[in-house]
Formats: C-alpha cells, sequence, structure tokens
C-alpha cells in the first residue's frame, strides 16, 4: 500500500484544515491601517492621549470557522502520536482565531494574545536589562539610514536570487515594522514610508527571506500540508531562527539587540497593566529611546489590545543559540513552520514518509561570519 492509503484518514483531516486555515493570517488583521494618522495625533497630543487604532474588518465568520476545525473527526486517526499532534494543531488555531476575532477589543484580545503567545518570565525581563546596560556601539555608515522602500526593493530582488522559489514583493504603509512576510500568499511587504540603512537590509534579507520564505516554499514539500500553515506555537522557533541568521551572517547588532530588549519590557508593562502612553513613557523617559522607536515598539505591543508575541524573539534567539552552540542540526527545523518543541516529531514523521528533508537551506547557518565579541559574550550570558 501507498503512504497515501496507509493514511488515508491523516490525509483526508490534513486536506481539510488545509482549506480551513487560510483564512488565519493573524498579521493581516492586527495591523492598525491609520499607524501614520494614529502617530500624528499622539506626538500632538504631546504623549497623553492614547492613539486610537483602526483595523481590517474580518472577511469569515469566527464561529463558523472554529466549529469546522473542531468537526473534525480526529477519533479516525489510529496512531496515537499523529492523532495528538492534530488535536494540538486544532488547539492552536482555534486560539488564533479568537485572536482576529478579537482585535480592537483590549482585555478579550490580550487574554487571546496570552493564551496563544504567553507572557515574559522574570528571567526573560532580566535578560532584557542586561543587554540594555551594554553602551551603544559607534554607528557606522552601514547602520545610517538612507534606501527608500523602492531603492531597498532592489537589493531583496537581488537576495532572492539564490534561493530556488520564487515570491512577490509589494509595499505598504500599513506596518508596523520595517518588513514582514505573509506566508499564505507568500509575499514580503515592504514598509512603504520606510528610510532603511544598509545594514537594515541586509538584517531583513537573511531574516525575512532566509528564513521565514524558506520556511514557507519549505512548508510546500511535504505530504502533510501543515508543515506550511504551521505547528503549535511556532513563533518562538521561527523567529528565533530568523534573529540567529543575522548573528550568523554577521548582520546582528548590539542596536538591534537591544531592539528585541525594549521588546521584552514593553510586553512586561502590558502584563502590569500599562496603557499605550504609559510604555511610551517607560520607553522615551526611562530608557531614553529616541520617539520614533519608542512609538514603533508601543505600537507593535499594543496594537489589537496587547500583542504580546514580541517577547519571544528574544526567547527564541537564546533557545536557538545555546542549540546552534551545541552543533545541534537546524535542518528539521527549517522544514516548514515548525516548532523545536516537535523536533523529535518532526523526524518520526520524516521517518515514516509524512515528511521530507529540506529542500531550501540558508548559507548563513552553515558558517558563523560574527565577529562583534560583545554580541557573542552577551549571548553567551543570557540566562
Amino acid at each position: 500500500m501507498s503512504i497515501e492509503e496507509d493514511y488515508a484518514d491523516v490525509f483526508e483531516i490534513d486536506a481539510n484544515i488545509n482549506r480551513l486555515v487560510r483564512k488565519i493570517e493573524l498579521l493581516n488583521y492586527v495591523n492598525p491601517t491609520n499607524i501614520s494618522k494614529a502617530k500624528k495625533d499622539f506626538f500632538k497630543s504631546k504623549f497623553t492621549l492614547n492613539p486610537k487604532f483602526k483595523y481590517t474588518k474580518l472577511d469569515f465568520n469566527p464561529y463558523k470557522l472554529q466549529r469546522l476545525f473542531f468537526s473534525q473527526r480526529l477519533e479516525r486517526i489510529q496512531d496515537d502520536f499523529i492523532r495528538n499532534l492534530y488535536e494540538d494543531i486544532i488547539y492552536d488555531y482555534s486560539g488564533l482565531i479568537q485572536c482576529i476575532e478579537t482585535i480592537g477589543e483590549k482585555d478579550e484580545f490580550y487574554y487571546n494574545s496570552l493564551r496563544s503567545f504567553g507572557t515574559p518570565t522574570e528571567k526573560d525581563v532580566k535578560n532584557a536589562q542586561f543587554i540594555l546596560h551594554f553602551k551603544d556601539d559607534e554607528l557606522h555608515e552601514d547602520m545610517l539610514p538612507k534606501y527608500s522602500s523602492d531603492e531597498a526593493l532592489n537589493f531583496f530582488e537581488a537576495y532572492k536570487k539564490q534561493f530556488g522559489f520564487d515570491f512577490k514583493i509589494v509595499k505598504s504603509n500599513k506596518l508596523s515594522a520595517a518588513a514582514m512576510v505573509l506566508n499564505n500568499t507568500k509575499t514580503l511587504v515592504l514598509n512603504k514610508g520606510y528610510v532603511y540603512s544598509q545594514n537594515e537590509i541586509d538584517t531583513l534579507c537573511t531574516h525575512e527571506i532566509g528564513v521565514h520564505m524558506l520556511t514557507t516554499f519549505n512548508g510546500l514539500i511535504h505530504p502533510l500540508k501543515i508543515f506550511s500553515h504551521g505547528l503549535p506555537r511556532n513563533v518562538e522557533t521561527q523567529e528565533g531562527l530568523a534573529v540567529l541568521s543575522e548573528y550568523t551572517s554577521g548582520c546582528l547588532s548590539l542596536k538591534r539587540l537591544k531592539e528585541l530588549a525594549y521588546r521584552v519590557i514593553a510586553v512586561d508593562s502590558l502584563a502590569k497593566g500599562y496603557d499605550f502612553s504609559s510604555t511610551f513613557d517607560l520607553l522615551y523617559s526611562q530608557y531614553k529611546l529616541n520617539k520614533d522607536d519608542a512609538f514603533t515598539i508601543s505600537l507593535r505591543v499594543h496594537r489589537g489590545g496587547g500583542f504580546t508575541k514580541d517577547y519571544l524573539y528574544l526567547t527564541g534567539l537564546k533557545k536557538l543559540y545555546k542549540f546552534y552552540k551545541n552543533n545541534k542540526d537546524l535542518s528539521p527545523l527549517l522544514t516548514g513552520k515548525v516548532s523545536q518543541k516537535y523536533f523529535n516529531d518532526i523526524l518520526k514523521l520524516q521517518e515514516i514518509g509524512l515528511a521530507r528533508q529540506v529542500i531550501y537551506t540558508n548559507p548563513d547557518f552553515d558558517k558563523n561570519n560574527n565577529e562583534n565579541s560583545k554580541i557573542d559574550f552577551i549571548l553567551d550570558n543570557l540566562r
């Protein structure tokens, strides 16, 4: 019998989930549509009036989608290991649907975000504070903003040629980041109004294309479609890998590490009950971050009503750096939108023929081009 016949029930349920999950692109909905105006009004108020963000309307029925997920007859899957995996997957997607459904409803969205992404521990906050104690490095020319999104686009087009996959690159004025990947549409989105430094372009190339887009395309090669859409709680691993690629490519700067640390501080402030203006004041007045960066980080954390995801970049980097330094094989973690938690499960799925080896790899992981001893010292001493 073929693998499809041996696991017919698994393939049927996997195909059903594949059809349902296409609507669940959280970043499509959680990014405000009025960022520029909200920022202008906030600055005009002397940083006192919390911004009023607007969001894209849902184009699906959350209740109906939830019902369809939980109607999958998982009891038909004979293999306990695979059945438990798909139970985890459905519960995880259910949480993301609830996040999307409650965007803009402060308390409801925040608690749903907590359930899906968690919140920093005391140790995570201390790691962030440890990073922020270091004196800023002297700014080199490659750190100075000078490229428009049109000019940056040409660099991204050139970088992607080293890989064997193709994708769209578009510009948008509705981003809270310099760039992001939309998995479902295989699109790299650049912030239209952003001015990029050479270091940021190099960083985003290996981060967004070399990991996020790469795992999108690796995820498409498997018999099971779930690798493309994501195993549960994959954000920490995927962002950790992406920042690790910044490190191994030699692009990771102290400035960037501090940015990740500020995100942890901001998410912690959210957990302590701070509103937008209070988080901004913490970053701007206490930590002396410039007002534009303080706004962006506060926006990332308070969008939707309280989005806790951003602390996972630093915790993910800490875990993946240790994994990398112990000479562990990163390949299973590049098979798609997967989590380190399911590392052995991925190997088992590969062994029985339900998953394949990676096709696309990031050459930056094959060597360590970091020459900044301070970065090594910091990463070696995170707890």
